[in-house]
């Protein structure tokens, strides 16, 4: 026979279906608390329980810095920027000084230059930060690393 209630549904009034004596039912004592209430005489009785089962639920998890103070600095490679200079150049990104090419990674929106990756090519870089490892780079090769307020 199919049901179109839950049979806890139908016992829910009665004397009988799990509730032990029908005197236990009357008020919200019988079920012992609301939520995890009910810790116990003494802390380590459920706190061990919620170590195991949950984890989480225990003490206070990290901290958000004021969204003001937060900054976020983004960072390109050298090699990026020597496999993509003529593509920069033509966007205007990197533009041309007598001989000398300089690239602007402001206009990128990134305000540091890493030196990850080899420079085949002779240009310079206009950035807001450098490492020291890039500034060796492209001064080896015969650039320069030039230190300018970014617009990011």
């Amino acid at each position: 026979m199919i049901r179109k209630r839950k049979k806890t549904y139908k016992m829910r009034g009665s004397r009988h279906c799990g509730g032990g004596c029908s005197k236990k039912r009357r008020g919200a004592g019988h079920r012992g608390g609301r939520g995890n209430a009910g810790s116990g005489k003494e802390k380590k009785q459920k706190y061990t329980w919620f170590l195991k089962y949950e984890p989480d639920h225990i003490g206070k998890h990290g901290f958000k810095r004021f969204p003001k103070l937060r900054k976020s600095k983004s960072a390109i490679n050298l090699s990026y920027l020597n496999d993509n200079l003529e593509k920069f150049l033509e966007r205007g990104i990197a533009y041309k000084e007598k001989k000398d090419v300089i690239v602007d990674v402001s206009k990128l929106g990134v305000s540091k230059v890493l030196s990850e990756g080899k420079l085949t090519k002779k240009f310079s870089v206009k950035a807001k930060e450098f490492s020291e490892k890039a500034k060796m780079k492209i001064e080896k090769m015969g650039g320069k690393a030039i230190v300018g307020e970014a617009n990011v």
